[in-house]
């Protein structure tokens, strides 16, 4: 139920944003409340969408899970503006949905996955090598739409033409990566970083398996499962994450949250497969104390704003 009254001196009110189908939010997400009631902070989930949600009413609003605005991201960004508190803030909403930013963060000099661009109408033509391919929309979550091609596979290659096809048809952008081998033997590493006092500090990080198996057939639900257990992130790919977060616009130091995805490259050195600032999860149920920094974080960004 979204209550209305207007934020007091008192107790501070904070709106953790979901979507419809997780109105009750993703249960990783859930262990944070009792962190946050412990610290007395009222937190409650939003639909981001709900017409009768008042935004004004609460003292932050924390993005969580969204996860339904990818194909209305126009309506999502344009509702991001007009939240007057928000972790984190509308300009890295709009930068951050769209994955066009990994060029960006190239130019900086991060090293990133090599990705190839296809806009809606252009013509697109198939790699000439037999290696596999990541395809996938340019605003997406969840590996929702993704696909993974071997091109050695005649069937594959028809399969993968038509993907692309698909999503221009949709009037959506494509991308198209080289699939790292390594996400099926090291897989991919996610480092979690939460503000302190002293801007965004390193929390935790996991290991996440391999979840393209194939083509792209579709998704039941808001995403795929996956498979993730708890992992040290090595000094390697701190340098790594370091240099990406360095490279936001506007600076990491407004940040709540960042997650830097790792994987390692063909030369075995981690390359950055995307960074989520808007809605990512945050694995708190996969290490010690991490709900508690999130509760902590967030009364960073409440002395910030009040």
């Amino acid at each position: 139920m979204t209550n209305h009254h207007q934020p007091t001196r008192g107790e501070p009110r904070v709106a953790l944003v979901t979507c419809t189908e997780l109105a009750d939010l993703d249960p990783d997400d859930r262990l944070v409340l009792g962190p946050l009631a412990g610290r007395g902070v009222a937190a409650e989930p939003v639909v981001w969408d709900d017409p009768a949600a008042d935004w004004t009413a609460y003292d932050l609003a924390v993005l969580r899970s969204p996860w339904d605005y990818m194909l209305r991201r126009d309506e999502f960004v344009s509702w991001a503006q007009r939240v007057p508190r928000l972790a984190n803030p509308a300009d890295v909403v709009r930068w951050n949905t769209d994955k066009r930013y990994l060029d960006e963060l190239s130019a900086a000099g991060v090293p990133t996955v090599p990705t190839w661009w296809v806009a809606p109408g252009e013509s697109w033509a198939l790699p000439a090598d037999t290696g596999e391919y990541v395809i996938k929309p340019a605003v997406s979550a969840g590996s929702q739409d993704t696909g993974r091609y071997d091109l050695a596979d005649p069937e594959h290659r028809r399969l993968a033409v038509a993907h692309v096809r698909r999503l221009s048809d949709a009037g959506r952008v494509t991308m198209v990566q080289p699939y790292l081998t390594a996400v099926d033997t090291v897989g991919e590493t996610a480092l979690l970083f939460l503000a302190g006092p002293q801007g965004l500090a390193f929390s935790h990080a996991i290991r996440k398996g391999p979840m393209l198996s194939g083509p792209d057939f579709g998704v039941d639900g808001l995403y795929r499962p996956e498979e993730i257990t708890a992992r040290t992130a090595t000094e390697e790919q701190l340098a790594v994450a370091e240099k990406t977060l360095a490279a936001v616009p506007g600076g990491a130091e407004r940040l709540l949250y960042a997650r830097v995805d790792l994987i390692p490259g063909p030369d075995g050195r981690p390359v950055l497969v995307e960074l989520e600032l808007t809605e990512p999860s945050l694995f708190l149920g996969h290490a010690a104390g991490a709900p508690e920094r999130l509760a902590e974080a967030i009364l960073t960004h409440l002395a910030r704003h009040r």
